[in-house]
């Protein structure tokens, strides 16, 4: 989804010499050509992201539409106080991006998971949280961020639907994507791990269960007449997502059903639970070994049909 992120932000700073790209000393073999054709809205701060918010800050109080870039938990956990009390306060247009959500960076250990950067990021009042399933989703987030007011917060996976051409074909931030229709259970995911769950409908189709796939691309502000369409038009409601369940996805859609006090017959949070992942390996690995990949899903859709 990267390179779909960095074709989106060259044609910002083409069209706008306000559009500033800074990065924490990361996305080599990536920004090289930013750089070279965009020299002076382009910063490598070095080994130092909260300063990075800080610069970006006074950037953005001066009128620039400011992106910043770092993978997975360093521009989010280790910047929260600069971009609550800089950033998020001032309501400024700073778009915070990383690659490496969830578990892209298993390999490296828990210290490079980014799992309960959703959570954090939802909490900030002014904050907009985007996680994107495909690379058009990636596009047109990245596109759409740097004129949406206040700050965005865009988590970029190493993992992606594949094939996903023409599955999204209307991307607005706010607004969920239906991916696969289905009449009888609803997946509601969001980042690249939506490919495991479109991978459980097809199981499913072939045993005869029809399941919706939701790309819930923005979890804050989230699509709240999805969510309760949803509810309404099918039996169940899995919520999915490569991340703490406390705070996440999971729970924002649980806070929209009581709101609207609309409640599926059947609901069930898949996600990362209240604990740090000691093990190391593969995104794929991890996946399977938290309870999270695709057989998951489909046992657990398959025991809600046998009830």
């Amino acid at each position: 989804m990267r390179g779909s992120m960095i074709r989106a932000l060259v044609e910002l700073a083409d069209n706008n010499k306000d559009v500033v790209l800074i990065t924490g000393d990361l996305g080599f073999g990536l920004f090289e050509d930013f750089a070279k054709q965009f020299p002076n809205q382009f910063i490598n701060i070095g080994i130092a992201e909260q300063n990075m918010i800080g610069v970006a800050s006074g950037l953005a109080l001066e009128g620039k539409v400011v992106f910043v870039y770092s993978i997975g938990n360093f521009p989010t956990l280790r910047c929260l106080e600069q971009i609550r009390n800089d950033a998020c306060y001032h309501k400024l247009n700073i778009n915070i991006m990383c690659m490496g959500a969830g578990f892209s960076y298993g390999a490296l250990g828990m210290s490079h998971h980014a799992t309960e950067d959703i959570a954090i990021m939802r909490a900030l009042p002014e904050m907009t949280v985007i996680s994107p399933s495909t690379e058009e989703e990636a596009y047109f987030a990245t596109i759409n961020m740097a004129k949406y007011k206040g700050v965005c917060y865009l988590r970029l996976d190493k993992s992606k639907v594949k094939n996903s051409q023409g599955l999204v074909t209307d991307f607005e931030i706010g607004k969920g994507s239906i991916l696969k229709d289905g009449t009888d259970y609803t997946i509601i995911a969001c980042g690249g791990i939506t490919e495991e769950a479109l991978s459980a409908a097809h199981i499913l189709d072939q045993k005869g269960i029809g399941c919706k796939v939701i790309s819930m691309h923005t979890i804050k502000p989230i699509d709240k007449s999805l969510i309760k369409k949803c509810a309404e038009d099918t039996k169940g409601v899995i919520t999915l997502e490569e991340g703490n369940i406390t705070g996440g996805l999971g729970s924002a859609v649980l806070e929209i059903f009581s709101e609207l006090n609309v409640f599926p017959k059947k609901i069930k949070r898949l996600g990362i639970h209240d604990n740090y992942i000691s093990i190391v390996g593969s995104q794929e690995y991890l996946r399977d070994a938290v309870g999270i990949s695709k057989k998951f899903i489909v046992d657990s859709i398959l025991e809600w049909d046998e009830s």
